[in-house]
């Protein structure tokens, strides 16, 4: 595929390929071209042809990249251009060299291996670094947005080789005045990851984002999703009633402080949940780096790129499937 979208005279996304495609749209490596030589690899988002012809997705689609434009922080993907060429509507985002979590809980297992207790609490405490921003962003009038990702999950978080932590696809968030917001009417997320009030169609807030957070680092230490049905009504079910367990009884590695975050995340009454992102971030950072030296980018780095390998992985395999973390909804 050649140059598809062209900005201008001097400005263009050429497709190197393809990368994923889902059912509401596509996304694709490509490289913007520029003057003098400029090239820079990108994710190119598109939506398919037959939802950008419906008024309600191309709104939501448009209010997405303006929404994550100015979310500049090290923990988000970060957008950087909305644009038109010949109908088609795209989002141009940074492209990460890595995997998603689904993908490295996968090789974890094809490996044998379980995470340690210090990298799963380093890898969440870095998606609440990008909330506790995204939670806190305010518009250029100082109005807060009311920000609300909705799909924390291990899909939406990348681990770039290098260590990085990166959360993404912002497709469902709700924010003032960007996104058009059907909350009450439909549920939105990834069953198992959802909070119980995102689950009971009830209204949501920035809490809603820390249990999923729970659910996470729970995965991670356990290697499995407590919250997983055989069906979507089962996992639905699961985040409603299950009895969130003594997770000190699951895995020896989960000691009595740890036990106690995941019970305060997990909480099904948001009054008794983490309040604010910031808290929970101080608190797994404390569990990490109370007795001094702790996980660091460089430490994840060195274990995802031993993970992988380099007779194992390749550039063309950690892009297939989830590089960019889509799933290719607005």
């Amino acid at each position: 595929m050649s140059s598809l979208f062209v900005i201008d005279s001097s400005t263009h996304y050429e497709v190197v390929r393809k990368i994923t495609e889902g059912g509401m749209g596509i996304v694709y490596e490509a490289e913007q071209k520029g003057t003098e030589g400029f090239v820079k690899r990108v994710a190119i988002k598109v939506i398919r042809q037959r939802f950008a012809e419906q008024r309600l997705f191309l709104q939501n689609f448009i209010g997405e990249a303006k929404l994550v434009a100015d979310l500049i922080h090290t923990n988000i993907v970060q957008t950087y251009h909305l644009g038109e060429a010949r109908g088609v509507y795209f989002i141009a985002m940074e492209l990460i060299n890595g995997v998603n979590l689904e993908q490295f809980a996968n090789q974890l297992m094809t490996k044998g291996r379980l995470l340690s207790a210090e990298l799963a609490v380093f890898i969440t405490s870095r998606i609440v670094r990008g909330l506790a921003y995204a939670h806190t962003k305010h518009d250029s009038k100082g109005r807060s947005l009311g920000l609300v990702h909705r799909d924390v999950s291990f899909k939406n978080v990348m681990v770039a080789f290098e260590g990085d932590v990166k959360l993404t696809d912002f497709g469902i968030a709700k924010a003032k005045g960007f996104l058009t917001d059907q909350e009450g009417e439909v549920v939105a997320g990834k069953p198992d990851y959802m909070s119980p009030e995102q689950a009971d169609f009830r209204v949501t807030d920035e809490r809603s984002d820390l249990f999923s957070v729970g659910v996470v680092l729970a995965h991670l230490l356990l290697g499995r999703n407590v919250f997983k049905g055989v069906t979507t009504d089962e996992s639905i079910n699961r985040v409603l009633e299950m009895p969130i367990p003594d997770f000190r009884t699951l895995h020896s590695k989960i000691d009595d402080r740890l036990n106690g975050i995941l019970q305060k995340a997990l909480a099904r009454d948001v009054e008794r949940r983490y309040q604010k992102a910031g808290k929970l971030l101080y608190d797994l950072e404390h569990y990490i780096y109370h007795g001094g030296y702790g996980p660091t980018n460089e430490t994840l780095g060195a274990f995802i790129r031993e993970l992988f390998g380099q007779g194992d992985f390749s550039q063309s395999d950690a892009t297939r499937g989830g590089t960019v973390a889509m799933e290719c909804k607005p």
